[in-house]
C-alpha cells in the first residue's frame, strides 16, 4: 500500500525496521548487490539507533497518580479522576483505538481512512460540490492529500490520525498537544467564555472554544480552511463553512468517548456524527516527530497533478 511509504513514521519508528527488513527480504538470495548490503546495514543501523533512542526517552516512566493493579500495571478501569471543581480531569496522553503504531490491520479500517465507516450511506449525504471533489480524490487513491506533503491533517482528522495526543488543562484554556506524522502540533481550546469569531482568517486547525455540559467537555470549532480532508481513503471534503463539535466524555480512568459532529451546509445536506473510543496511554510520553528527509520520500511520489479542486460555492446571502 503506497500510503505506508509516507505515513509509516513516528512512535518507536517500528515500521522503519519493518521497511528495512522488507528491503533485505526483497533483495534476493544470492544477489549480493550493493543495494542488499546497504539494506542490511540500514536495518542494523536503525535497530541500534532506536535502542539508544528508547533508553533516552520517557517511554517507560511510571506516571504519578496512576491507580495500579496488584501486579503493578495501570488499572485502566479505575474510577475517573476529577479536578478541584468536580469536573472530570481529562489530562493525560490519549489515542484512538486503532493507532498507526504496530496495529496495521486495525489502523487501515479506522476512522482516519473512513470517518463514516460505522454510518449508513443515507447518514452522510454530500452536496454536488463535495461529491465531485470526493470522487476525484478517491479515484486518485488520495495521492493529493496535503497530509502526505507535510501539512497538518486538519480538524477533526487530527483527533484520529493515528498518533497520540496530550490534554493539558488550565483555568482559561485547554491545550491539545498532538504527536502527528508531520510534526508536533498544538491546539488551544479557550474556556474563558469568549465566543467563536464570526469571521476570521481560515486556518488548518480553526478556532476553538470549550465548555462543560455535565461531565462532557464540548469543543466547538470554526474558521477552517476550504477544501480540507475529513478522512484519507474516502477523501471527504469540508468547506470553510464547517463547524465541528467534539464531545469528550471520560468514562473511567483509562477510557474516553469522543463524539464528532460535522455541520457543513456547503458540503453536506445535513449534519452527521461519528464516534470513537480513546484509550489512555499511561507510563509513556509524546515523542518528537517531524518530516525529516521528506524530500527522499517525494522522489518516489512523482505524480501527474490533479485537476484543481473548485472552491466551495458562496453561502447564500442572509435575508434582510
Amino acid at each position: 500500500m503506497q500510503f505506508a511509504q509516507f505515513y509509516c513514521k513516528g512512535r518507536l519508528n517500528a515500521c522503519m525496521i519493518h521497511k528495512a527488513a522488507k528491503m533485505v527480504a526483497g533483495s534476493g538470495e544470492g544477489k549480493r548487490t550493493m543495494n542488499s548490503r546497504r539494506a542490511m546495514l540500514t536495518a542494523t543501523a536503525v535497530s541500534l539507533l532506536l535502542a539508544g533512542t528508547i533508553r533516552a526517552q520517557w517511554l517507560n516512566y511510571s506516571t504519578p497518580g496512576t491507580p495500579r493493579l496488584p501486579d503493578g500495571k495501570p488499572n485502566l478501569s479505575a474510577p475517573l479522576p476529577r479536578a478541584a471543581d468536580g469536573k472530570p480531569d481529562l489530562s493525560g496522553i490519549w489515542a484512538v483505538e486503532c493507532t498507526i503504531y504496530g496495529r496495521d490491520t486495525c489502523f487501515i479500517r479506522s476512522l482516519f481512512f473512513d470517518l463514516a465507516k460505522d454510518l449508513k450511506p443515507e447518514d452522510v449525504e454530500m452536496t454536488p460540490w463535495a461529491s465531485a471533489i470526493q470522487r476525484q480524490r478517491e479515484s486518485r487513491d488520495h495521492v493529493d492529500d496535503p497530509y502526505g506533503y507535510c501539512l497538518p491533517p486538519g480538524v477533526p482528522r487530527i483527533d484520529y490520525s493515528g498518533g497520540p495526543f496530550k490534554v493539558l488543562t488550565t483555568p482559561g484554556v485547554t491545550a491539545f498537544l498532538y504527536e502527528t506524522l508531520v510534526g508536533m502540533i498544538f491546539r488551544q481550546v479557550f474556556t474563558d467564555g469568549r465566543p467563536l469569531p464570526e469571521s476570521s482568517e481560515p486556518t488548518w486547525l480553526g478556532y476553538s472554544v470549550g465548555r462543560w455540559d455535565g461531565d462532557t467537555f464540548v469543543v466547538d470549532t470554526n474558521g477552517l480552511k476550504d477544501g480540507g480532508w475529513l478522512d484519507t481513503k474516502k477523501g471527504r471534503p469540508n468547506s470553510d463553512a464547517l463547524r465541528v463539535t467534539e464531545r469528550f466524555r471520560r468514562t473511567d480512568f483509562g477510557h474516553m468517548e469522543l463524539t464528532i459532529t460535522i455541520d457543513d451546509p456547503k458540503a453536506y445536506l445535513k449534519p452527521w456524527t461519528a464516534k470513537a473510543m480513546l484509550n489512555l496511554l499511561p507510563d509513556t510520553e509524546l515523542l518528537e516527530a517531524f518530516c525529516d528527509s521528506h524530500e527522499q520520500t517525494m522522489e518516489h511520489r512523482r505524480i501527474t497533478p490533479a485537476s484543481p479542486e473548485p472552491p466551495s460555492p458562496r453561502a447564500p446571502a442572509a435575508s434582510k
